[in-house]
C-alpha cells in the first residue's frame, strides 16, 4: 500500500485516477500539448482554412482576452459557451488553447462528470460535462482562479466531521481531528490556509486510516505539474483538501492537508491572468488578424 493520506489497495499503482476523460494524459515533462505544440496547428495550411471558415472563434478571442485582463483571483469568473460549436471550431480552439499544467475531474450526482483542463494560458480553463454514457451536456471556457464547479462541488458535498473512539494503535489522530474540526468550521473565504504536514508528524497507519475514514472522500480530483507533480483531492469535510507532492519516481515527498480555500497549487493568480491576456492577444494578432 502506498504511503500518504490517500492510499491505494495493496498492489495498486495509483492512489486515484485523476486524469479527466477525453483528455490526453500529462507527459513526464508536465504537459500534454505544450505551448509550442498547441501553436503548431496554427502554423499549418489546415489552420488557415479553419480560421477562414470559423469566424466565431476569431470573434471570441478578443473578448476572452478582455476577461483575462480584468479578472481577479478572489472574484467570480466569466464563461464562454462552446456547446453548440462545430467540430472544426472546437479543433481550432484546441489549437489556440493547448493543454496547461492543471487537469482534473469533478464527480456530480446522477453519473455526471465535469472534466477540467487548464489551457497553456493560466486562468483560462476548458470545462466539459458528460453523463454516464459520455454524452456531452455542456462545454465552455471559463476565466477564473479555478473553475466554479470544482469550488462549488467541494463545498456542497461536504459533511460534518464526526468521529468516535480511536482504534487500537492510534497515536495522534484525536488531537489532530480536533485541530482540523476547529479550523474547518472557523475558516472564511479569503483567509489564510492552515496546513498540516504529515511528514512532520508521528502518525501510525491506524492514525491515517482512521483520519481518512473520518474526513471522507470528496468529489474533486486535480493534478498539477506547475510545482513538480502535485495531486489535490477534496475531502468530504468542509474546507479540507489533501495536497500531495511527488518526485519523479512517483514517491510522496510532501503529504499535507490544507484547510481553507482551494489549494494554491491548482489555482491561477492575478499575475497569471494578465500574462495570459497578453499571450492570447499575441496569438490573435499573429494568426487571426
Amino acid at each position: 500500500m502506498k504511503a500518504g493520506f490517500w492510499v491505494a489497495p495493496e498492489g495498486a499503482e495509483e492512489a486515484m485516477t485523476i486524469m479527466p476523460i477525453g483528455f490526453e494524459p500529462l507527459t513526464e515533462s508536465g504537459k500534454g500539448r505544450t505551448a509550442s505544440g498547441a501553436l503548431s496547428l496554427l502554423a499549418t495550411g489546415k489552420a488557415e482554412d479553419l480560421i477562414e471558415h470559423c469566424p466565431r472563434v476569431a470573434k471570441m478571442l478578443p473578448d476572452i482576452a478582455v476577461a483575462l485582463d480584468v479578472q481577479k483571483e478572489n472574484e467570480g469568473g466569466r464563461l464562454f459557451d462552446l456547446t453548440d460549436f462545430s467540430a472544426d471550431e472546437i479543433l481550432l480552439f484546441e489549437g489556440v488553447l493547448g493543454e496547461g499544467e492543471v487537469a482534473g475531474v469533478v464527480a456530480l450526482p446522477d453519473g455526471v462528470t465535469a472534466q477540467i483542463q487548464e489551457s497553456t494560458m493560466a486562468g483560462l480553463w476548458r470545462v466539459r460535462f458528460t453523463d454516464r454514457q459520455e454524452k456531452l451536456l455542456a462545454d465552455y471556457l471559463e476565466v477564473s482562479r479555478l473553475p466554479e464547479i470544482a469550488r462549488r462541488a467541494a463545498l456542497v458535498n461536504n459533511q460534518p466531521l464526526i468521529y468516535g473512539a480511536p482504534p487500537l494503535g492510534a497515536m495522534n489522530v484525536m488531537p489532530l481531528l480536533k485541530e482540523i474540526e476547529s479550523h474547518s468550521e472557523a475558516h472564511q473565504p479569503g483567509q489564510p490556509t492552515h496546513t498540516i504536514t504529515f511528514t512532520l508528524l508521528p502518525m501510525s497507519s491506524e492514525d491515517m486510516e482512521f483520519l481518512q475514514l473520518c474526513l471522507g472522500s470528496g468529489a474533486v480530483r486535480l493534478v498539477s505539474t506547475g510545482y513538480g507533480s502535485c495531486r489535490v483531492h477534496s475531502t468530504a469535510t468542509k474546507n479540507v483538501w489533501s495536497v500531495q507532492f511527488f518526485n519523479s519516481m512517483d514517491q510522496i515527498i510532501l503529504d499535507t492537508l490544507e484547510i481553507g480555500d482551494a489549494p494554491a497549487a491548482a489555482c491561477a493568480a492575478d499575475e497569471d491572468f494578465r500574462d495570459s491576456a497578453q499571450r492570447l492577444r499575441e496569438i490573435d494578432e499573429a494568426y487571426f488578424r
